[in-house]
C-alpha cells in the first residue's frame, strides 16, 4: 500500500544517522549509509558535514545538491527498526514442546 505520510522532523544522531519523524507519529533511526553508493548524486553525503546538512523539503529528506529518499522508503526503514525493536512475548512458549511418545513393550 501507497504511504502518503510526510517527513516533519530530522534529528542528526552520529555517522550517517538521522532520527526520522512522520507526520503520523511513525518515528525511528535511519542510517543513510546503505545510500552513499547509489549513483553520483549521494557521493556528496559521504562527506559528513554535508551530510549533516539535510533538511526536510516536500516531506522528505533532502540535501542541498539536490539528492533526497522518497518518503515511501524512508518509511519501510523506520517501520523496521521498529519491528526489529519490538518486544518479544513472553508470556507463551515459542512453540509447543513436543509430546512424549510411550512406546508398547
Amino acid at each position: 500500500m501507497w504511504n502518503l505520510s510526510r517527513v516533519t522532523a530530522i534529528e542528526y544522531r552520529s555517522g550517517y544517522v538521522f532520527r526520522v519523524t512522520f507526520d503520523d507519529g511513525a518515528a525511528g533511526d535511519v542510517d543513510f549509509s546503505d545510500c552513499l553508493d547509489l549513483g553520483p548524486v549521494f557521493f556528496p553525503l559521504r562527506d559528513i558535514s554535508f551530510f549533516r546538512q539535510a533538511r526536510i523539503e516536500g516531506g522528505t529528506i533532502a540535501w542541498p545538491n539536490g539528492a533526497d529518499i522518497a518518503p515511501e522508503t524512508l518509511y519501510e526503514k523506520v517501520e523496521a527498526a521498529e519491528s526489529a525493536h519490538a518486544p518479544v512475548a513472553r508470556d507463551k512458549p515459542a512453540s509447543k514442546p513436543p509430546r512424549p511418545r510411550h512406546r508398547k513393550p
